[in-house]
């Protein structure tokens, strides 16, 4: 299967935009990872803390930028900061729970809520912990609004409401974090979208959403839902994953980036005939554009929203993530156009 796919990588490459754009595409190829754990507008002092605490979760939904965003809405990045309720340093930790989740991760002799290396590692304990809480809920909501509520409310006001509490803290908290993971993000798909305008809005409306979950069926305008399964679509091993997972198929996600300002209708393949009259060149792409695959027979099986230079943002498939990719990650021969809704 890489095979077939690195093939198609350059034959889709050089029509999108020449040997340039291939030899651009080859080199962000093996780039993914670095872009997911890559983060900006942090002090110095934080960046690798909070990529070592990323990667030990190895949850996707767990990014330096959520973690940085976090931070800033928790301190402002100060690590002297106390609150009037007694919580401490930048990840403003409550006594009895820095007692859980707090180690001396800087190996400076102690463990203290004011050491930014020691604070950054045990907040990403405790919110790898609460992502898993929330995945493994049934809550239909975002694992990452849910792991941040537990984090502000307590996890126990999380399943109460089932969902963000209706608190008015909680809920600015939630919505302030989740609005500043673009401009925390780094070099991927977690970076500022440039232009005005339905497509580049989209665009950073599905930025948002990276790290959640696949779930064939699952999701609308209204944010990710419970997915089901249908004849061999939505399971992994043998399993039906989609009924148990909150998440996003491809079709879901474009019709929630668009939404309300263009009011696509649910599947790829209806989204496909609805825009299927503004059709878009290869060499026109604009970000927020719908791009197409489909199979032998005619089905459209696909869509992404074109994220600019080469790049996609897509749901792919079962027991994947919302992520940005190459556009070459998919079979160039099963590419049927694009469009601009």
């Amino acid at each position: 299967m890489k095979k077939v796919l690195a093939a198609g990588a350059m034959l889709l490459a050089l029509l999108l935009g020449g040997i340039g754009a291939a030899l651009a595409m080859l080199a962000t190829a093996g780039a993914a990872e670095a872009d997911h754990m890559s983060v900006n507008d942090v002090p110095e002092a934080y960046r690798s803390w909070l990529v070592r605490a990323a990667r030990d979760c190895r949850d996707p939904g767990l990014t330096p930028a959520l973690l940085a965003a976090q931070l800033f809405e928790e301190s402002g990045f100060r690590a002297d900061a106390r609150s009037p309720a007694g919580a401490e340093g930048p990840a403003q930790f409550m006594p009895s729970t820095w007692a859980t989740w707090g180690r001396d991760d800087d190996a400076s002799g102690s463990a203290s809520p004011y050491e930014i290396g020691d604070a950054v590692m045990a907040q990403g304990r405790l919110m790898c912990s609460l992502l898993r809480q929330a995945r493994s809920s049934g809550i239909p909501d975002d694992s990452r609004r849910l792991a941040l509520a537990g984090y502000n409310a307590g996890w126990a006001a999380v399943e109460g409401s089932r969902g963000v509490p209706p608190f008015g803290e909680t809920q600015r908290y939630v919505a302030d974090i989740m609005g500043n993971l673009v401009r925390f993000g780094g070099t991927g798909l977690m970076s500022e979208i440039i232009g005005s305008g339905a497509g580049p809005d989209a665009a950073r409306r599905a930025a948002t959403q990276v790290g959640v979950p696949y779930s064939y069926g699952g999701g609308s305008p209204a944010g990710p839902g419970l997915g089901h399964c249908d004849g061999e679509d939505g399971f992994q091993a043998g399993r039906c994953q989609a009924d148990t997972t909150v998440g996003w198929d491809c079709s879901a996600l474009v019709q929630y980036a668009y939404w309300p300002a263009r009011q696509l209708p649910r599947t790829a393949a209806e989204q496909y005939s609805a825009t299927a009259d503004r059709p878009v060149a290869r060499d026109g792409l604009r970000t927020g554009d719908l791009l197409f695959w489909r199979h032998a027979d005619g089905h459209v099986y696909h869509v992404a929203l074109y994220r600019g230079d080469g790049r996609m943002i897509s749901a792919p498939k079962t027991g994947d993530v919302v992520k940005e990719t190459p556009i070459a990650d998919m079979p160039a021969a099963d590419f049927v156009g694009a469009t601009r809704p």
